[in-house]
């Protein structure tokens, strides 16, 4: 019987591989940055959300240090028992402050603070009313939540708005990607906080790649679009602009203090180390003070689209850091991601399920760690590779 299991799964992963979707992992074997060395070899990576170059931060370094000899390294317990230091405490502060909300709550992952938020909001009889292109964490969340969910065409709040008027769900929540993970492409926040103040319904912002580098200091997505409500529930992840780990989410007192008794990824989990939030308290400072880092990020940006030429691929309409190149064919994707390689430049290659079948792309992350000859160079050894799979 074992080895009939056995040979399901590896009949599984065989048909993964010949339809180029296997998944592999590789091997960091220095800190981030934009030159790593990885399974052995130095490349320019352009794989990484660290879009300030903060992961390597000296400043945060030094706090992590600093917090890790006061505090030691783990917390110990859930934060309802004793795993809730005053380091955590500063942190959650802060970060309430930094993105103009009244308070916040820590979260160990960005998938757990979805997961908690979502399903403390929401239950049997409630809907729920998500991007098509949401991440995964966000439709995991609802379906946990045991709400109905309802599915909108990618930004499309026209049918959302039909949708939001046909519901007769006791509680509505309106869920979107403030900048969407493998597009790049951000919501269109406003006009989904007037639909949801239309209709009552709650509206939840997952600003995982938007915060640190969205707004002037960098506050995120509420801050670039100059919106504010009392029904808006924000979560932002840490390990991405910020440098470091975990996540946060921010509302009003009287839904965090409900996530707080009802969030069971909060509940019953060991709160994160200490040192973590040191570091983060410094990585706010960082975000703040440092506005070069994303005029740099933006002029990188720029110098892409102007560098790139092309004929077939097509670079998605975006002006975040995640550039995504759409190729098509997975295993194209995954040919030109190997050849980039040969050229020391590390570039992967997304595929079904994480996009739309037939749009395999090379997501493309810039980082401000990179200078404009890297993105240069790379721009340049994309279009070659396209012009001789043109001619091929």
């Amino acid at each position: 019987m074992t080895s009939f299991l056995l040979s399901q799964l590896t009949d599984a992963l065989t048909e993964r591989e010949a339809a180029g979707l296997l998944r592999r992992r590789r091997v960091l074997e220095s800190p981030q940055g934009a030159r790593i060395l990885v399974d052995g070899r130095e490349v320019v990576s352009y794989c990484s959300n660290d879009y300030l170059g903060l992961a390597n931060h000296p400043a945060l370094i030094e706090a992590a240090k600093s917090a890790a000899d006061k505090a030691g390294i783990g917390s110990g317990a859930s934060h309802l028992i004793t795993g809730h230091h005053a380091l955590h405490d500063s942190l959650e502060k802060a970060l309430a402050n930094f993105v103009g909300l009244p308070q916040a709550l820590l979260f160990t992952t960005g998938y757990m603070a979805n997961l908690g938020a979502v399903t403390s909001l929401v239950g049997r009889g409630d809907e729920v009313f998500a991007d098509r292109l949401n991440h995964a964490s966000l439709n995991d969340a609802v379906l946990l939540s045991r709400a109905e969910m309802t599915r909108f065409p990618h930004n499309d709040v026209a049918v959302l708005e039909k949708l939001l008027a046909a519901s007769k769900a006791k509680n509505k929540l309106v869920i979107a990607d403030a900048v969407f993970s493998m597009d790049g492409d951000i919501a269109p926040v406003q006009a989904l906080l007037e639909l949801c103040e239309r209709y009552d319904s709650w509206l939840m912002l997952d600003d995982a790649h938007g915060f640190g580098v969205l707004g002037d200091k960098g506050q995120g997505i509420l801050s670039h679009a100059g919106i504010a409500s009392p029904r808006i529930v924000y979560m932002a992840t840490l390990g991405k602009a910020a440098g470091v780990s975990g996540a946060f989410v921010a509302a009003q007192p009287e839904v965090i203090k409900t996530l707080i008794q009802n969030a069971r990824t909060y509940v019953y989990t060991t709160a994160s180390p200490p040192m973590l939030a040191g570091a983060l308290l410094a990585s706010l400072e960082v975000i703040e003070a440092e506005a070069w880092r994303r005029t740099h990020l933006q002029t990188l940006v720029q110098t892409l689209k102007r560098s790139l030429v092309l004929q077939r691929w097509q670079l998605a309409p975006s002006d975040t850091a995640i550039q995504p190149l759409i190729i098509g064919d997975n295993h194209e994707a995954l040919r030109v991601s190997e050849r980039l390689l040969e050229r020391g430049l590390l570039v992967p290659a997304i595929r079904p399920p994480t996009v739309p079948k037939g749009t395999a792309r090379l997501r493309i992350s810039l980082s401000a760690a990179h200078t404009v000859e890297d993105v240069q160079q790379l721009a340049a050894e994309i279009s070659a590779l396209e012009r001789e799979s043109v001619g091929a």
